[in-house]
């Protein structure tokens, strides 16, 4: 079986190429990225040590990607995942659509000629934030906790949030994207007759991840603590409460490879996350980062951001049932991983940031 890995070089598309190399016997790894994160030559390098091939093309490009090898799948990993992306200033939000939707859909067109399965990795940002804002929660120790009347809203329960909550606007400019991207993958997998799944992923977070504060918060909130760098809490009256849960990518290469080695049929699009198990808030974040360096930190405060939530957690029960799979790294791991990686790397914000 020959994999087609795209955006191959960030976080999640090494961590998964690494780990399907483990998994399955008789894959074939060829990877594509356009190398324009900071910090994803290191990535490239540990790929080509590994015997993986990589390409330096870009997704929006039919051209880059008629030069590739012919696949049986296609994992799409490549995206700009920052939930301020096309608003913040470093990307337009013509880039973003170009990047998250037009290379969709060339990827698409790929999987289309040669018959070739789908994996996207889509994203909770794809549920409406009006309606999660509308979620009422109370303080509980140092975090958001949903209260009871929460449980009346349609698609969520003391798992979190399901596949069928809300995914009307407004979802950010980001998840409107990705949102796009998953009604044009079901069309094309329905009209072109090739298998498609779709995974609604929790917040990525493990060693080696290329953090900020606007993704990849838990490796960027580590890093910090770890050399001692000014953190802030923004927004939610700047008490840190916002909760998240976590979900390491080598659990969720471990899913793809069900998929890609399973029956060859599309499915409506699956969360994919940790779960309650591993949801953490800023605030117990920092106060797990005081009780490993011994040390306690001043954290700034500043207003609200647009497209942050209080309280997000995927419910994941569906996939566990239909796929019999089950995340086994513990929030605990996660961030001990974390934690070892930035002792023994300590220019990893600078090697990553985007300015």
């Amino acid at each position: 079986m020959r994999v087609l890995i795209t955006g191959i070089c960030g976080f999640a598309g090494s961590v998964i190429a690494t780990e399907l190399r483990t998994q399955l016997a008789d894959v074939e790894i060829v990877g594509v990225d356009n190398l324009s994160r900071p910090g994803s030559e290191i990535n490239r390098q540990r790929l080509k040590a590994l015997g993986i091939r990589v390409r330096h093309g870009d997704i929006r490009m039919q051209s880059d990607l008629e030069s590739l090898p012919r696949v049986d799948w296609v994992i799409d990993t490549a995206a700009n995942p920052s939930v301020l992306a096309g608003i913040s200033g470093i990307t337009s939000s013509r880039q973003l659509v170009e990047h998250n939707l037009g290379g969709t859909l060339e990827i698409l067109e790929l999987c289309a000629r040669q018959g070739a399965g789908l994996v996207m990795l889509s994203t909770s940002r794809v549920y409406s934030i009006e309606r999660m804002s509308m979620i009422p929660v109370a303080v509980q120790g140092n975090r958001f906790v949903p209260t009871d009347e929460a449980f009346r809203e349609p698609g969520f329960s003391a798992h979190g949030v399901g596949e069928e909550f809300a995914t009307d606007p407004p979802l950010s400019l980001y998840g409107a994207a990705k949102r796009a991207s998953e009604v044009m993958i079901l069309e094309y997998a329905r009209a072109f007759g090739f298998p498609a799944h779709i995974n609604r992923c929790g917040m990525l977070s493990g060693a080696g991840q290329f953090g900020k504060a606007d993704q990849g918060i838990i490796s960027y909130w580590i890093h910090a603590c770890c050399w001692n760098q000014p953190l802030t809490y923004v927004g939610f009256d700047g008490a840190g409460h916002q909760v998240r849960d976590c979900l390491h990518p080598r659990d969720l290469a471990c899913l793809i490879a069900k998929q890609i080695s399973g029956p060859g049929a599309s499915e409506s699009p699956l969360n994919v996350s940790g779960g309650i198990g591993t949801a953490i808030s800023l605030a117990e974040l920092t106060e797990w980062c005081q009780r490993r360096w011994g040390r306690q930190y001043s954290i700034g405060s500043s207003g609200p951001r647009r497209y942050d939530v209080g309280w997000l957690v995927l419910d994941s029960s569906r996939a566990r049932a239909r796929w019999d799979w089950e995340p086994v790294m513990e929030l605990s791991g996660i961030l001990e991983e974390i934690a070892s990686h930035a002792e023994s790397n300590p220019g990893w914000l600078e090697l990553s940031s985007e300015t």
